[in-house]
């Protein structure tokens, strides 16, 4: 019995010590896509573009996998900005692959034939607007119509959204509208004279849009997420009475939010984030996913597991 014990604390110490030997992926204000058993990852991480990384089952990741450069998605002078790459989304629509993207802060969209890229533009250039604006987020509705929901920098970090092009090349300016900005006491806990509200993801479920956003800047420990619904992908949205839905708080770690929602294997939602890296450090932050749900309640409450949280690790 003596044996069996000291053999199987070995194998217990073995283990801890590979799991500890994984890295966790340090990509802030990430995306996962997923299509056909691959899920892919991408983030903000450099000063060239998108790396992207590559799973089968959520656990076990590998790369960068990118076919440009050092396994970049998409490579700086290949598309729209020389700087600050910020926020990717990978969207397919018709048989083709966009990422939209913040660089210079400023909203662009690229195209490619695969999600490992190369994301290019033909025609170099931003999505228009009157200010800088970042965090873009393609949404489809169910009649086909697509709207980007996007953050302007405008006495605040303030979420919008307008309708998209079909051919996704640009935005009706003139029918823009803000959605949400950081007003409550939770989105602000600091109470900084410039609120953020940042990060959109629009969901549908039963006829009802779920804008999920992060409020608080994000070196601010309590940087959480929210969510608001509308019966329009225009709105007007009205904000969750039970928000932050996930915080640190809920999960035990710092900086909780910027990230986006989608649907794996069987089903299952997941948001995708970035954490603090440690208790007292923001940079590099951390990668890690957590289960949604839907309660049965009409209209349906979204809900974070937070028995699922963990973090990615390669």
């Amino acid at each position: 019995m003596k044996y069996l014990y000291l053999i199987c604390a070995l194998f217990a110490a073995i283990a801890a010590k590979a799991q500890s030997a994984k890295d966790t992926l340090l990509l802030a204000d990430p995306t996962i896509f997923y299509e056909d058993g691959q899920y892919y990852l991408y983030g903000t991480s450099s000063n060239k573009g998108f790396p992207v990384y590559q799973s089968s089952d959520l656990v076990n990741w590998h790369g960068p996998t990118g076919k440009g450069e050092d396994g970049h998605a998409l490579l700086k002078g290949d598309s729209y900005g020389t700087s600050k790459f910020w926020a990717p989304q990978v969207f397919k629509n018709k048989g083709k692959y966009y990422m939209a993207y913040a660089a210079n802060e400023d909203v662009a969209i690229a195209e490619s034939d695969s999600p490992l890229g190369p994301f290019k533009q033909k025609t170099i250039k931003a999505i228009s607007g009157p200010v800088h604006q970042i965090d873009p987020y393609i949404f489809k509705d169910t009649n086909g119509k697509l709207y980007l929901y996007f953050v302007r920098l405008q006495n605040g970090n303030r979420v919008f959204v307008a309708p998209l092009k079909d051919d996704l090349s640009d935005i009706d300016t003139a029918s823009a509208k803000e959605c949400v900005n950081s007003s409550l006491p939770w989105e602000n806990t600091a109470k900084k004279g410039w609120p953020v509200c940042e990060g959109p993801t629009v969901i549908k479920h039963n006829g009802l849009y779920y804008l999920l956003y992060s409020s608080n800047d994000y070196q601010n420990i309590d940087y959480a997420i929210g969510y608001a619904t509308a019966t329009s992908p225009m709105g007007p949205w009205t904000k969750n009475p039970s928000n932050p839905i996930i915080d640190r708080h809920l999960v035990g770690f710092n900086g909780t939010g910027h990230g986006d929602v989608f649907t794996g294997k069987g089903g299952q939602m997941y948001y995708v984030m970035h954490t603090h890296n440690s208790a007292t450090k923001v940079q590099r932050r951390k990668t890690a996913i957590i289960k949604l749900s839907f309660t049965k309640d009409k209209p349906a409450v979204l809900v974070a597991d937070k028995d699922s949280f963990r973090f990615l690790v390669k």
